[in-house]
């Protein structure tokens, strides 16, 4: 719960610093002593008069009174030091502060009253200038990331944010400016300037970005949203010289100006390893209405339900799909496609290896769908119960899926048709492996089925690491 420390717990009309109380006296309560503060903890009304906080320096206060005033609603002590902690965790979610203390004692003073309290946050700030250095997993990607950041900036929770990421087929820098509206830091506005340079073995390409984005981020009942405008110069190149001839066509420089807006509902308990809860993403974009030469409007949604059944195993069930319209006869970019495949979504098949492809080169779809079942389960015997063993689960899987292009001169029962046509799936065991709750590894024996001529597979033992999972 953090740490809250309390003072003259009792009020000052029984026992207090202003009243002189003989040892003897002391003696005779001893017995009833606990009896006494019990009942004043739940059934006592006290008032909080004060709140301060001690160590600010570059901090304005008026970005604090809206996480601390709910402090002043509580009516007896133990609601005191539940808002307290509740304050408390509001306080280290700015990212501004590196200790949080809070101390209740009784109110001093000309004004105190008999059950009053005073509350004070003792807060110690964070450092101007911060580095660090981690490593990051994607999917089924690693890398380094090296990082600076210049917390609270203008004393109002802003941050501003470079950091270098090194990985297998990324390599990016950016820079990033954060700001949270005062009192509600789900609601805030993001502004990056990035370079972003990707390798993509499976099409034989090479993408460099470079770009300018702004974000909005803000939730409305159960639901978070993010408004996005992006303007990114893309420079697409090949990888190899045996790179296909679609490829080599698509490669140059173009101007991608889009705007997107994202919808979730999160009731999961976990991300990684969900035991209940569902999840449901739902993700439009709208690329050419502000200029550009990428031209379409692109729907993906991501949904997932999980189940909690005997001996703590889980039933959990996916489903993913998306579609991408062209707009004004240009044709769809290879870097914007759907691409579908490996040990993220339908395992048994490599790295994005569905659907269209040319001389051995992936070109991605305009259309997909894949869904999974999965039946998680503790390690047989379970070793290292209560600690280590519980970071690992077994899981039986069930993938299908498909991607190709689609005719949007013909109606919706055709396009239906050719989706559900030469469906992949694939089933299998593994090991999966929670790397805090961020990311997963996955030891899978996997077994493709639906193969199409083109298909790359991985018959056997696939290994996957990310951070979205189907």
């Amino acid at each position: 719960m953090g740490t809250v420390h309390a003072r003259s717990m009792d009020p000052l009309p029984m026992h207090g610093r202003d009243m002189a109380v003989h040892p003897d006296d002391m003696i005779e309560v001893q017995e009833t002593e606990q009896e006494t503060k019990q009942e004043i903890l739940e059934n006592k009304d006290v008032v909080v008069q004060h709140v301060n906080i001690e160590g600010l320096g570059r901090t304005k206060e008026d970005l604090l009174g809206y996480e601390i005033s709910e402090v002043f609603d509580a009516k007896n002590l133990i609601d005191v030091m539940k808002k307290s902690h509740i304050a408390r965790q509001k306080l280290l979610r700015l990212g501004i502060f590196k200790e949080v203390e809070v101390v209740i004692d009784t109110s001093d003073g000309a004004d105190a009253l008999p059950n009053g309290l005073d509350v004070t946050f003792e807060v110690t700030e964070m450092k101007r200038l911060t580095g660090s250095y981690n490593t990051m997993v994607g999917n089924n990607e690693g890398s380094m990331v090296l990082g600076v950041k210049l917390p609270n900036v203008f004393g109002r929770a802003e941050k501003l944010t470079f950091q270098f990421s090194y990985g297998t087929k990324e390599t990016s820098y950016g820079l990033s400016f954060f700001k949270p509206q005062p009192g509600n830091f789900e609601r805030n506005v993001t502004l990056n300037l990035y370079k972003v340079t990707g390798q993509f073995p499976w099409s034989s390409l090479k993408e460099t970005d470079r770009g300018i984005s702004t974000e909005f981020n803000f939730p409305l009942l159960r639901t978070n949203h993010t408004l996005k405008w992006e303007g990114v110069w893309r420079e697409l190149g090949c990888l190899a010289r045996s790179a296909s001839f679609a490829v080599r066509e698509e490669s140059g420089h173009t101007l991608k100006s889009a705007l997107s807006h994202t919808m979730s509902i999160d009731t999961r308990n976990s991300a990684i390893f969900p035991k209940k809860g569902a999840l449901l993403r739902i993700n439009q974009e709208l690329a050419g209405y502000t200029g550009g030469d990428a031209s379409f409007l692109k729907e993906d949604f991501e949904l997932q339900v999980n189940r909690r059944l005997v001996w703590d195993s889980v039933l959990s069930a996916s489903l993913w799909g998306g579609c991408l319209f062209p707009i004004g006869g240009r044709p769809s970019s290879i870097a914007d496609r759907f691409y579908l495949g490996g040990p993220t979504s339908v395992r048994g098949f490599g790295m994005y290896s569905i659907g269209p492809q040319s001389e051995g080169d992936y070109l991605g779809g305009e259309a997909y769908w894949a869904g999974g079942l999965h039946l998680y389960t503790p390690l047989p015997f379970r070793p290292g119960r209560g600690g280590f063993g519980d970071l690992f689960r077994t899981h039986f899987f069930l993938n299908a899926g498909n991607l190709c292009n689609l005719n949007y001169g013909e109606g919706p029962k055709a396009h239906l048709q050719k989706l559900v046509e030469c469906i992949r799936w694939s089933y299998g065991a593994g090991i999966v492996l929670r790397l805090g709750n961020i990311a997963r590894l996955e030891l899978n024996y996997c077994i493709p089925m639906g193969v199409q001529s083109g298909d790359r597979i991985c018959d056997g033992v696939q290994f996957g690491a990310g951070i979205r999972f189907l």
